[in-house]
């Protein structure tokens, strides 16, 4: 198996991208989280319904942040070929 530097830039590239799209379970997972916590909140004080959605949705907005960086980072990975 004789393999060039090229395609081995082009393997880790992929590989890469892969590993970086993980980067979107922990995302998920904390705004499913938040989600819950806050249709318990509001079901314990339905009169901070408003202050609760706002706070939570801010938060997810701050957590959806790294799931896009990711991506971000994937889509470079797969599509920026660096010895073309």
């Amino acid at each position: 198996m004789n393999i060039s530097g090229q395609d081995l830039i082009y393997a880790c590239s992929a590989i890469g991208s892969g590993l970086a799209l993980i980067a979107g379970v922990g995302p998920g997972i904390g705004q499913g989280y938040a989600a819950g916590q806050a249709a318990a909140a509001v079901g314990r004080n339905p009169g901070a319904k408003g202050d609760i959605t706002q706070t939570m949705l801010l938060g997810q907005a701050v957590a959806e942040t790294t799931g896009l960086y990711g991506l971000a980072v994937a889509i470079i990975l797969m599509f920026v070929k660096p010895f073309n």
